[in-house]
């Protein structure tokens, strides 16, 4: 045996190498060289490496080499995982990071159309009596069937509540809604709905059956609050959005406004990323940390969407509800109606179901003051004229009183202050009276939820109650146009219709009395009966009318 596999083999022993291992080999051929041996090792003769001291500086150096290669080793492998580290957090990256501004059909701010027709529609129940002269739109229902008549490729929809099938004689018009949507699934059209999780409907489940895609928003796990949001968008081009929810009601025994607007694509590419919001909820307990940027908003309150509405020059967003929903770019509800009544110069209507600046958690309740505290700045530092058209119902909060009456007394001593309240009943009985009570009808019930300035409007789907902006999912709408005289303007057409509803007979006065309860609460008719005739007058004249 010569003395280089003498080497060999005193040097694998010494640092365990083995044949398989391919990096022995390159190492071998490294430590055969004599210039990298350490200087104490360089007298040591390759046929005298057994002797005893030179095998003892070479075991040390040996020891030094395998050091070394473990180190080496390491250094790999902590390269290779910040390498992985790197590609996954990459990955992540660009899952976030789409194309702002076009969203998954290639449809973009450069290609959208911007010049649409727009129409009001109402739901108006059965037995309501308005003058002759007073104001009508498109019905609802009517309005619902246009669009789904339209549809060519797609319907999305989302809403609070899916139950268009009753035996309740005014429940017929919901049962064809649900009869045209199923034939627009059996022709293939792609149907997309969004429901509350905690909704159990029968409509849903068949439209599933159908070929319709249902997703499911569990709010209780964000929140604790509830999907409240109501709006359609039909083939990428049309669009409602509105207070009434697919709920035969809505069609039947609920008074109901929204709008439609016919392609408006560039409105669609804005509302169509709330939509895909919601649907990119599926499944999931908490909100993202970051969210994608097909998501991020196309248009808010500082950089509103340019399009003609019936011919008039107009400006456009939609806005969203709660915080957590609002990505970048995307204006929260509570600034939406901040920059309506900012941009007010001599009137602020306001028409709502319920209002109440209360937040009710499940310990105690707080003074709300966002919008409350909007309108008392409008009253005194802006000397803006505020009308406030509340419904009143058998679910009335008691404190909705106490705070139309501290709003009424802001203005007992300020010149130019100008704020009346009215409480819009359509019940012919007590508004306090139960369902058994009325022989098991359905009440009727005034569920607007607008508001209309002098150069604005806000549509939207939460009435003016502090848990509805802070833990339910809704969307609101706004539109600002300068030239409101037009006939065509949407801003004077909504005007119209809170007028009309403010001189109507089922608007009136409230004379509480020390009780708090909702029976204790007298409504007093109007002593005359306005309506649309009185349109005819100028608006300092209708602003000044007193009834009370």
């Amino acid at each position: 045996m010569n003395s280089e596999t003498v080497l060999k083999n005193r040097l694998r022993g010494l640092v365990h190498f083995h044949p398989e291992n391919n990096l022995a080999l390159p190492m071998m051929k490294v430590m055969y060289s004599k210039d990298y041996f350490p200087p104490v090792l360089k007298n040591c003769h390759i046929l005298s490496f057994l002797n005893e001291n030179c095998n003892i500086h070479l075991s040390f150096f040996s020891l030094l080499l395998v050091f070394n290669l473990f180190q080496s080793q390491q250094k790999c492998i902590v390269i290779f995982a910040l390498v992985c580290c790197f590609a996954i957090l990459v990955a992540l990256i660009f899952s976030a990071v789409d194309i702002a501004g076009e969203d998954e059909d290639g449809l973009s701010e450069k290609n959208c159309q911007n010049n649409c027709r727009i129409a009001l529609v109402e739901n108006i129940p059965e037995g309501l009596n308005y003058s002759e002269t007073a104001p009508f739109h498109l019905s609802l229902f009517q309005g619902w069937m246009n669009l789904l008549n339209m549809a060519q490729k797609s319907v999305d929809i989302v809403s609070s509540h899916w139950d268009l099938n009753h035996s309740h004689p005014s429940a017929c018009q919901g049962q064809r809604l649900f009869e045209k949507l199923l034939q627009l699934a059996a022709r293939n059209i792609e149907i997309k709905l969004v429901s509350d999780a905690a909704v159990q409907s029968k409509v849903l489940e068949d439209l599933k059956v159908k070929g319709a895609e249902v997703t499911y928003i569990d709010m209780n796990a964000y929140n604790k609050g509830r999907l409240q949001s109501s709006f359609w968008i039909v083939d990428k081009q049309h669009i409602y959005i509105g207070s009434a929810s697919l709920d035969w009601r809505s069609l039947g025994q609920m008074k109901e406004l929204g709008v439609i607007f016919y392609n408006c694509s560039c409105l669609v590419l804005d509302l169509q990323r709330i939509f895909a919001l919601y649907s990119s909820l599926r499944y999931k307990s908490r909100v993202p940390q970051t969210w994608s940027k097909r998501l991020y908003g196309v248009y808010d309150n500082q950089k509103k969407l340019q399009l003609q509405l019936n011919e008039t020059k107009s400006q456009a967003f939609v806005s969203n509800s709660p915080k957590v929903f609002c990505p970048k770019n995307r204006s929260f509800d509570i600034d939406a109606i901040y920059s309506v009544i900012d941009d007010a110069k001599e009137f602020v209507f306001i028409a709502v179901m319920d209002y109440l600046p209360i937040s009710n958690t499940s310990t105690k309740r707080t003074y709300w003051p966002d919008l409350d505290g909007k309108i008392r700045e409008a009253l005194v530092l802006r000397r803006v004229k505020v009308r406030l058209l509340i419904s009143f119902w058998k679910e009335t909060d008691p404190l909705t009183f106490n705070f139309v009456s501290s709003l009424k007394a802001i203005c007992t001593e300020i010149a130019n202050c100008s704020l009346k309240v009215k409480f819009f009943d359509l019940e012919k009985e007590s508004a306090c009276s139960t369902k058994e009570q009325k022989n098991n009808s359905f009440p009727k019930l005034n569920r607007n939820k607008y508001m209309v300035t002098d150069g604005a409007a806000y549509i939207g789907n939460f009435d003016w109650v502090g848990n509805d902006f802070t833990q339910n999912a809704g969307t609101g709408l706004v539109i600002n146009q300068a030239d409101v005289e037009n006939s065509t303007s949407i801003i004077r057409q909504l005007k119209g219709v809170f007028e009309r509803d403010w001189y109507s007979p089922y608007a009136k006065n409230l004379q509480p009395t020390k009780q708090s309860n909702c029976s204790s609460h007298k409504l007093n008719k109007l002593a005359t009966n306005k309506t649309a005739v009185a349109y005819n007058t100028s608006e300092n004249d209708l602003l000044s009318v007193q009834h009370e």
